[in-house]
């Protein structure tokens, strides 16, 4: 039997005051966190065998990135966020069993609005992670 967990019910959240957040709604999709790591090449003429050595570098967060249906509030919520020059606390919860939750602060970095002709206007809602993402249950 597979342990796989269903993205229903997850919810991607903003807090609304210390330690209390609240659900963004009518989000469709969540990705992330793309985090990445850098390396700095040390190579130098002592190298053997012909190959680059490396050692670890900083950390990137990466992106949360999310869509949403476009409503007033939630849009109004983000844009808020998007000229804001403080980052904000939010959290991403998936609906297994263990209720994982990653946490972390950033800052809104794109709010593209699609408004096609035949379906629902949405927002595709990117937010720069600064510093760690967190997982816990």
């Amino acid at each position: 039997m597979s342990d796989a967990v269903a993205g229903l019910g997850a919810s991607f959240k903003r807090e609304i005051s210390s330690g209390v957040f609240t659900a963004i709604s009518e989000v469709s999709n969540i990705v992330g966190p793309g985090m990445t790591r850098d390396f700095i090449d040390v190579t130098n003429l002592d190298s053997t065998g012909g190959y680059r050595e490396f050692i670890a570098g900083f950390r990137d967060g990466g992106e949360w990135t999310f869509t949403m249906n476009f409503t007033h509030g939630g849009y109004d919520t983000l844009l808020t966020d998007f000229e804001s020059d403080d980052s904000v606390n939010y959290e991403v919860v998936l609906a297994d069993d263990d209720v994982t939750t990653f946490d972390f602060a950033g800052y809104v970095t794109a709010l593209p609005t699609t408004i096609p002709s035949d379906a629902a206007v949405t927002v595709d809602v990117t937010v720069k992670i600064t510093g760690q993402v967190t997982m816990s249950s």
